[in-house]
């Protein structure tokens, strides 16, 4: 069935706005998948934040075209089925969303990544980038190195005290 005039505007708009706020989108050829597996795809990208858009590529290119950060970007890796995933609030969730799905579904294959800046990303870079922690994570590590120092300065301090009471008592049960 054909698509209206009316309605590949509204797709082109929709798509230009996902691009927009979007701080990554990452795409991936779908082909082989059952609508199941894309149902639980999107189950799952929805919980972390992810949103996944299946639209034509031509569409895309469009919508890309009159986006100033994109115009310049190489749209030759666009195609065939593919689907886009995106996020608003994380640079790395949607590679790795599509990286833990596609380890259980290998007909899921990454063809690459715009990044926020208009760049292109290759398969590889994609799939480093689904390696590295979560933003979540990444700050309680910061967090954990931040107050280190303070758990160790605490324990030396309690361990000193302990001593100096043991100390009080075993004097005080030697006078007593």
């Amino acid at each position: 069935m054909a698509i209206t005039r009316d309605k590949k505007t509204t797709l082109v708009a929709e798509m230009s706005e996902v691009l927009q706020s979007s701080k990554m989108t990452v795409f991936a050829q779908y082909q082989g998948l059952t609508v199941a597996d894309v149902q639980e795809l999107r189950r799952a990208a929805t919980a972390a934040g992810v949103t996944i858009v299946v639209i034509k590529n031509r569409l895309v290119r469009v919508a890309m075209s009159q986006i100033d950060t994109y115009k310049d970007t190489d749209t030759s890796a666009l195609l065939g089925m593919l689907l886009y995933a995106t996020s608003n609030d994380d640079e790395v969730a949607p590679a790795q969303v599509l990286n833990t799905f596609a380890k259980t579904h290998p007909a899921l294959q990454f063809v690459g990544a715009f990044s926020g800046e208009g760049a292109l990303l290759s398969p590889d870079e994609v799939k480093a980038l689904a390696g590295l922690p979560s933003k979540n994570e990444l700050i309680g590590q910061v967090i954990a190195q931040l107050l280190s120092p303070v758990h160790d300065v605490t324990n030396a301090l309690s361990g000193n005290l302990h001593a100096l009471l043991d100390g009080v008592e075993a004097k005080a049960t030697t006078t007593a």
